[in-house]
C-alpha cells in the first residue's frame, strides 16, 4: 500500500527534467537504482539542497544547472528522476 501512495506522491510531483530555464527549485526526493542515485548525491545533489536551471542545450539535452555554487551538466534521462517542490 505504501508503494502505492508513494507513486501517487512522486506522480503529482514535478521533476528536475521538466523545470524552466531560469527556475529556483529544492530537491524533495532523489529516485533511480543505486548506482545512479549514488552518483548524482555524489555531484551534491542531495535532498533539501536548492538547483537554479540554468540552460538547456538546444535540444534539450544536457541542462545546465547551479548546485551548491557550483555549475553542472546533467542528462535529462538522470534529471528525470530528481524530484523537485518550488521554493
Amino acid at each position: 500500500m505504501e508503494t502505492t501512495e508513494t507513486t501517487k506522491t512522486a506522480a503529482a510531483m514535478e521533476t528536475l527534467k521538466n523545470v524552466e530555464c531560469g527556475r529556483t527549485v529544492r530537491v524533495a526526493k532523489i529516485g533511480g537504482g543505486g548506482a545512479l542515485k549514488r552518483r548524482i548525491m555524489d555531484m551534491g545533489i542531495t535532498k533539501g539542497v536548492d538547483v537554479f536551471v540554468r540552460k538547456v542545450a538546444p535540444l534539450g539535452d544536457p541542462m545546465e544547472v547551479t548546485v551548491r555554487g557550483y555549475e553542472l551538466s546533467l542528462r535529462k534521462e538522470d534529471a528525470e528522476s530528481i524530484i523537485v517542490e518550488p521554493v
